[in-house]
């Protein structure tokens, strides 16, 4: 694969407190989103199964190898409208990721230990690989502009977020979360539960259609949903570029890039095993190559506003 394309240029002026993962050489270069705190526990707030490891791999292997514990929130299924084989294969996708992310081989370290375990009166699935913890709560796919898919009643995180459904359940049927607030509560009890006694750092999709625009809407639910908790926590949060990512200046090194690349392919291979047709790279060549040349971020101000 041919990671290093054509850099196109474009405006980021949109992008405040713009803080790239590493130097970009010139003028305009600002500084290095860094771990300084031993006792740090950095949490994953995402839409889908595949969205760390194209808008933020580098830093979560960054970060595991800075010796942090890493806690993933997958907020929906990644199902696409699909059945079940589609979405328990992206779970395990994920957690193959997370397998080369610390470093795994073939020995226990790199199993996933996995079972249900109850949050707030709502069953979610988590899963342990090494010093890391995945939490996949399996709420519908919402599709690209938050519509939802038929197969699942149409519902969505956009729609629950927007007072337009009063409640949304796992495509599972494991949990039903009645209102915005409750997913909220939900996913600040994640939070606070693989926190206790570190210093926290929440890592989420830009919210801002002005930072990040043209983005699925389930990415920034996830940025609203991390938003609206900063109200009333005081978490340092950086809010990453989704799609639009790939129209701007590539900032990754050679090590960097090939770190990303192998993380996201150890997701694509996966899925692969399962069916030949589901390699994400394969549909978006171009787009795919160019996330693993990039990673855009800002640190969200202190107020918690966007």
């Amino acid at each position: 694969m041919k990671l290093l394309r054509r850099i196109r240029s474009v405006s980021v002026v949109a992008w405040l407190e713009l803080a790239t993962i590493s130097s970009l050489g010139s003028q305009n270069q600002v500084r290095y989103i860094s771990n300084t705190t031993p006792a740090q526990h950095d949490v994953f707030i995402v839409a889908h199964q595949d969205d760390w490891q194209l808008f933020m791999g580098d830093v979560v292997a960054k970060q595991i190898r800075a010796g942090d514990s890493v806690t993933f929130i997958y907020l929906t299924a990644g199902d696409d409208g699909r059945d079940s084989v589609y979405w328990q294969t992206r779970e395990r996708a994920a957690l193959q990721s997370t397998r080369l992310a610390i470093g795994a081989t073939g020995t226990d370290s790199g199993v996933a230990r996995c079972a249900g375990t109850p949050v707030l009166e709502h069953e979610i699935r988590r899963c342990v690989v090494g010093n890391t913890q995945s939490y996949f709560l399996r709420l519908p796919d919402g599709k690209r502009n938050g519509a939802g898919f038929v197969r699942y009643n149409s519902q969505s995180l956009r729609k629950l977020r927007g007072r337009k459904i009063a409640t949304v359940s796992a495509i599972d049927g494991s949990a039903t979360y009645r209102g915005w607030e409750d997913l909220m509560a939900t996913t600040n009890k994640l939070i606070g539960s693989s926190t206790a006694g570190s210093r926290s750092v929440v890592h989420t999709s830009d919210p801002s259609i002005a930072a990040n625009p043209h983005d699925h809407f389930d990415h920034r639910m996830a940025g609203l949903l991390v938003n609206d908790l900063r109200k009333k926590e005081h978490w340092d949060t950086h809010y990453y570029a989704g799609y639009a990512l790939a129209t701007w200046a590539a900032n990754r090194s050679s090590d960097q890039a090939r770190e990303k690349t192998a993380i996201f392919l150890a997701y694509d291979n996966e899925m692969m095993r399962a069916n030949k047709t589901w390699s994400a790279y394969a549909e978006h060549p171009a787009f795919y190559a160019d996330c693993m040349v990039r990673t855009y971020a800002r640190k969200a101000p202190s107020s918690g506003r966007r």
